[in-house]
């Protein structure tokens, strides 16, 4: 019910920027090929903090 109350994990968190990221390059890739590289760019560096922190999780 109180859903909105929890506290994201930093995991969460990193997870839903990359998401947002993507989705924004993806629709900005039509017009505009150079913003949209730029966003690949700080997804992937998303991404690799994700795994990152998912590598630490698993051992």
């Amino acid at each position: 019910m109180f859903t909105w109350l929890k506290h994201k994990s930093e995991l969460q968190k990193l997870q839903y920027s990359y998401c947002k990221l993507m989705k924004s390059a993806y629709k900005i890739a039509i017009k505009d090929k150079d913003k949209s590289d730029e966003l690949h760019k700080q997804a992937r560096e998303i991404l690799s903090k994700i795994k990152k922190i998912e590598s630490q999780t698993i051992l």
